[in-house]
């Protein structure tokens, strides 16, 4: 399953990438997650933002040259027959489960606990290379976390006849509303169980599934299935959006995009905080800003492939 969603994924990503849409979101919440960040953190943050959040969405980019990185984005909640009862920590759902279906139905929240303890090592090393792309990464694997249609095996609409609704909700509502959203999240926190964190944010996110497929045909029926879509320049090229009459619908019945972006924000600058504390808090002022540039190198792994490590 996870290579057809890969496959589906590459196909979406050549096509936005054409008329430079996407990764909007991914790059806005990691920069908002540097603001939440107390003074012995934010002056390392605030020197390296341009590369970390430009490497913020590197992770979807190595999706296509990497094969091991697609089932780190999600996980297929509805595929366990009790989704309360799974395994938290990786062992032990390897023994219960086996790799090959946790490969195949997503592995996100283990893997995104797996990056967030390598990040603690690199702030203890004072890898200021690591700390950046680490950093980077572990934003990214937390904010799609905290996206409902990541936690599930219907996450473009496919099994419902709902197709584009995984682009629409994390691109296109963002991109049409955020600037109105409340991102006053407060300042990071250490967290006392980061574990019990991740779990907490996927199964939440998982709650909000049906809500989403169920206000899609909402609206929908509301707007009419002639007014949904529309069309929007993009360069030099016209290309078919939701439209915004849809978009407003949709977004007036369920606001919940802000929500979730409030949440990744937030739980993005803990993780980091977390980590730093973690590391013994290192003094991170004498590190040098790096510029990272996005080319081919940019694309490999920061931390090797699942099944090498437990977690």
């Amino acid at each position: 399953m996870w290579l057809a969603r890969t496959t589906l994924f590459l196909l979406v990503w050549l096509f936005t990438s054409a008329f430079q849409w996407g990764f909007f979101g991914h790059r806005l919440i990691t920069k908002l997650a540097i603001y939440t960040l107390p003074s012995e953190l934010n002056g390392f943050y605030k020197r390296n933002a341009q590369a970390i959040i430009a490497r913020s969405v590197v992770p979807d980019q190595r999706r296509y040259v990497i094969l091991e990185e697609g089932p780190r984005h999600y996980i297929d909640l509805d595929l366990y027959e009790h989704p309360d009862s799974i395994p938290r920590y990786w062992n032990e759902a390897v023994e219960r489960y086996g790799e090959d279906f946790l490969e195949d139905n997503g592995h996100g929240p283990w893997y995104t606990y797996f990056t967030y303890r390598r990040l603690i090592n690199a702030f203890a090393a004072k890898d200021h290379l690591n700390i950046i792309r680490l950093s980077s990464d572990l934003a990214h694997y937390i904010a799609d976390a905290n996206v409902p249609l990541h936690t599930t095996s219907n996450y473009n609409g496919q099994l419902t006849n709902q197709h584009g609704i995984h682009g629409f909700w994390e691109t296109r509502l963002p991109q049409l509303y955020s600037d109105d959203y409340d991102f006053l999240v407060g300042q990071a926190e250490y967290l006392v169980d980061p574990h019990s964190e991740i779990w907490q944010g996927v199964m939440q996110a998982h709650q909000m599934v049906d809500s989403v497929l169920i206000v899609e045909k909402l609206a929908t029926e509301k707007v009419g299935q002639k007014h949904k879509f529309g069309y929007e320049d993009r360069g030099r090229s016209t290309v078919r959006v939701y439209s915004e009459k849809y978009s407003r619908e949709y977004h007036d019945l369920m606001p919940k995009v802000e929500q979730q972006m409030q949440r990744s924000v937030k739980m993005i600058g803990d993780f980091w905080f977390t980590a730093w504390v973690e590391a013994g808090q290192p003094d991170l002022n004498d590190l040098p800003e790096q510029e990272i540039a996005s080319d081919s190198t940019e694309l490999k792994p920061s931390i090797s492939p699942v099944r090498s490590h437990e977690y």
